[in-house]
């Protein structure tokens, strides 16, 4: 039976650090359907953040049994009763955990994203298998936490970059494994995603009864409700999100990543600009991150990689004839280029490519991303590589990538980056969003 943890001590214990952690060790057990040889079983599943993207993530889960609910809204949860009249509903996660936890195989979490990490720990200290929304963490320290429980405990864990189980992200990869264009030499990333934030309004406003607002807060410094966060526009503010890129970069470096090895590596610098001021609470926009990576089989002796996000695009594209495209991932090789988006890739120039056969091996239809996550924790795949195709071992570099190009930016400066120690070498001011400051009682 596994021990429990009420509000009270969990605030007391988290509040020591990792050293003196709640529910650190193997002494939490994971729970027994996990080992389960009857792949017919259904899992026991909390979900965390059940709107908008939450909804999706219950929609995804709905083969398995869906006990316990929770977020931070009481009218979403109210709207949630109808459907799901056997899950028991819970504003707080902790609260859901201390009660729940020793029924629980595993917890979805699709919070805003600074406090992904804190609901994920939590569960995955008590052993539950783990689907987060992206970029998992908030910070570099937070994501590093996430993959160490993961593999400590050997979980099953998917992030949220659903296009990855798509079938045209699996052509895209064969054509660049099997060489199609040639060695990789650069990569550039587009997506006209904008987010504009707005100052602090001078009147306050009371927090609607229905909002949890401790609870939605979490990590974040202590203040007055603010109206502008909810519902879906905290992404705009850095305390709460990462602008577009933090939004959206997962999902489109998800296909070089997975194309070229990238999870390999990481990158030796990234160097990320905009036309537009550094504000201290509202996040960039009209970001163009240029990133060097070490060479990788399949790539020039190094790799450039860059990313823009709202009014800044590559200038190439209208020569390249894909202007038309909001977003979209190219690929330039020493024999040729390969342009893909979410649902169509083409290899150019056209003219070089006309009845072009690839000759390669296909990558297996996708269950489904949530899915894949369910079947795997099902066949006790644990946290091995062929677990899920989104594991954190994976997907927390690729997210890793994405905020250091979101640091830069606020930085002000290129960050010449080592992995290792996650130290920028040339900026020691960068510790500070490297490891994030959290209210006392939520670190990870």
């Amino acid at each position: 039976m596994k021990s429990r943890i009420n509000r009270r001590s969990f605030i007391k214990q988290t509040s020591l650090g990792i050293g003196a952690g709640f529910l650190i060790g193997n002494a939490f057990p994971s729970p027994s359907i996990a080992k389960d040889a009857n792949p017919s079983s259904k899992l026991n599943i909390a979900h965390v953040g059940i709107a908008r993207q939450g909804a999706f993530s219950v929609n995804g889960c709905a083969s398995e049994n869906q006990i316990a609910l929770c977020d931070a809204n009481q009218k979403y949860l109210d709207a949630a009763k109808a459907n799901h009249p056997n899950a028991k509903l819970f504003s707080d996660f902790r609260v859901m955990l201390d009660e729940m936890g020793s029924k629980l195989d595993a917890i979805v979490v699709a919070t805003p994203d600074h406090t992904h990490a804190i609901v994920a720990v939590s569960g995955m200290k008590l052993g539950l298998h783990c689907y987060s929304e992206k970029p998992l963490g908030h910070d570099l320290y937070q994501i590093r936490k996430m993959r160490q429980i993961a593999k400590d405990k050997n979980l099953t864990t998917q992030m949220g970059t659903q296009i990855h189980a798509g079938e045209n992200y699996r052509r895209v990869v064969e054509l660049i494994k099997a060489g199609a264009i040639g060695k990789v030499k650069d990569v550039k990333v587009w997506c006209s995603n904008r987010y504009v934030g707005e100052p602090k309004p001078k009147e306050k406003t009371p927090c609607p009864p229905e909002i949890n607002w401790d609870v939605w807060l979490g990590p974040a410094a202590e203040r007055e409700y603010d109206p502008r966060l909810i519902p879906g526009t905290w992404r705009k503010y850095w305390d709460f999100g990462n602008g577009a890129m933090g939004d959206m970069a997962c999902h489109y470096l998800d296909l070089p990543y997975w194309a070229l090895g990238l999870d390999k590596v990481m990158p030796i610098s990234v160097k990320t600009t905009s036309p537009n001021p550094v504000d201290e609470e509202m996040c960039g926009y009209d970001l163009t991150a240029e990133y060097v990576f070490p060479g990788v089989p399949g790539t020039t002796e190094t790799l450039t990689l860059s990313w823009q996000d709202g009014n800044a695009r590559p200038e190439c594209l209208s020569e390249l004839g894909v202007e038309k495209f909001g977003a979209g991932v190219l690929f330039f090789g020493t024999d040729g280029i390969l342009f893909s988006n979410y649902d169509e890739h083409a290899l150019l120039p056209k003219e070089k490519f006309e009845g072009f056969e690839p000759h390669v091996q296909r990558i297996p239809k996708s269950l489904g991303h949530h899915a894949e996550w369910i079947d795997a924790i099902k066949k006790g795949k644990g946290a091995s590589e062929d677990s899920t195709t989104c594991r954190f071992e994976y997907s927390g570099k690729l997210a890793e990538a994405v905020l250091l190009g979101c640091f830069s930016y606020r930085c002000g400066q290129k960050l010449e980056y080592d992995a290792q120690n996650m130290k920028a070498t040339n900026c020691p001011e960068a510790d500070k969003f490297f490891r994030q400051y959290c209210r006392p009682g939520w670190d990870v």
